[in-house]
């Protein structure tokens, strides 16, 4: 549902959402994952909570638990106090962990008796590219030779690298407050969420092979290696040099170990060409470290902005498989995966039918395996405003008039089928998912 980072909840938007849970319910979901805006809970960063704020998020709590969904929280996605980037620079200062964790104190205070499942931070790989690389997200920082647009200021060589090591000191920090103050009472989980997609050497030698290990530990491994191990992927360090932060003894001990679970937002396969011959001219960036050049097929151009999400559930499979074996199987959730359609798609999405279904069937041998999948969540329940397209761009498996006042929704061929699956209707897969039901689900 959307959410805006500040105001006051109006009668029209509590009713909405009632309506939402509501469908939720029929269509037959367990779960729904959202996040907490910081701003509107805490106007100022830190200090006094806002009151309506405060009650938005309850309501919408109590309205899931009522119908029997269990909210699955965010602390963070995108949304950043205003104060606080003013004050100290945000994610790019070590004074957001103090500021960070005061935060999510409140959310556990105010709210850990109904929710069980913390996320601290969403797609903390994309969110430190995005914002202090390319320059894509806010506050938009970069050098300019890496920005896609302008940035007034930046370093794209180390602030990426910087703000990333603040997001897993602040995820660590958290996690620490959550076991010594709530975890008796609430019983909860807390764990971190990272942007996946599954890489395929584009050819078979030697140099692309080692190439797709590299895209592996730079995307990845930057933020599970550390909550693993304690510590940065070697070949990391080799490529980043100095400019990539140390852990100390004591960070090291704290971020390892401190997520109770990963969260996976997955959506495609890429295909992996070594590019570490490129000439580039003054300091290099991420990219540059990492030396791959990515496409989403081995036949055509890499993936175009505004196209149908490429179908590749294999890749699913690989990546489940991959965390089982290299970082000793960790619970995963699958917090976020799902088909893009263009704006002017309407009921009989078939083709978004056909993805999930690809996707869900994927998690399957690595269930039987033994993979600690917990669970599966589908972007987006509805239709929704997409940070990078905005209303062009369409995931839902409920559909939403846009050009309505009311924001009409109708659910499409897709909530049916979905809603078929759960309830285990589904002739094609029940008797698979009968045989690969997991224990501790």
């Amino acid at each position: 549902m959307p959410d805006k980072s500040t105001g006051d909840v109006t009668v029209d938007q509590y009713h909405k959402y009632k309506e939402d849970v509501k469908l939720m319910s029929d269509i037959g979901l367990e779960g729904y994952r959202f996040s907490i805006s910081w701003s509107r809970l805490l106007p100022n960063g830190r200090g006094a909570i806002n009151p309506k704020g405060l009650e938005y998020y309850n309501n919408l709590i109590n309205e899931l638990i009522r119908h029997g969904v269990a909210p699955h929280v965010t602390l963070y996605h995108l949304d950043f106090p205003q104060v606080l980037e003013d004050e100290y620079g945000g994610w790019l200062s070590p004074k957001i962990v103090e500021d960070f964790t005061a935060y999510a104190d409140v959310c556990f205070r105010e709210f850990g008796d109904r929710v069980s499942y913390w996320t601290t931070i969403n797609e903390p790989n994309v969110l430190a590219l995005s914002s202090y690389d390319f320059g894509l997200f806010p506050p938009q920082r970069c050098s300019p030779q890496f920005g896609i647009f302008y940035c007034s200021g930046g370093n794209s060589s180390v602030e990426p690298y910087t703000a990333l090591h603040h997001m897993l000191l602040a995820h660590a920090s958290v996690a620490a407050l959550y076991k010594e103050k709530y975890i008796a009472k609430q019983k909860g989980w807390v764990g971190l969420n990272v942007y996946a997609f599954w890489s395929d050497p584009f050819t078979n030698s030697t140099a692309d092979v080692k190439a797709t290990q590299r895209s592996l530990d730079f995307m990845v491994g930057w933020v599970i290696d550390p909550l693993i191990f304690g510590d940065y992927p070697k070949i990391m360090k080799k490529a980043v040099g100095s400019r990539l932060p140390s852990f100390t003894k004591r960070e090291s001990e704290l971020v390892k170990g401190s997520s109770d679970f990963f969260g996976l937002n997955h959506y495609l396969t890429v295909y992996v060409k070594d590019n570490s011959s490129y000439p580039y001219v003054g300091l290099p960036d991420f990219n540059i470290d990492m030396a791959v050049q990515y496409s989403v097929s081995r036949d055509v151009d890499p993936f175009v902005p505004g196209s149908a999400t490429p179908s590749t559930p294999s890749g699913l499979r690989s990546l489940l498989e991959y965390l089982k074996n290299y970082y000793g199987n960790p619970p995963v959730y699958v917090q976020e995966n799902g088909y893009r359609a263009p704006q002017s798609e309407k009921f009989n999405d078939t083709d978004r039918i056909n993805y999930i279904d690809g996707y869900i069937e994927s998690m399957l041998d690595p269930i039987r395996n033994g993979s600690n999948v917990r669970g599966y969540f589908v972007w987006s329940f509805l239709d929704v405003f997409e940070f990078l397209s905005g209303y062009e761009a369409r995931y839902g498996l409920v559909h939403v008039d846009f050009n309505d006042k009311e924001l009409k929704r109708q659910p499409k061929l897709s909530a049916q089928w979905y809603s078929n699956f759960l309830k285990k209707k589904s002739k094609r897969i029940e008797s698979k998912i009968k045989a690969t039901s997991h224990p501790s689900q």
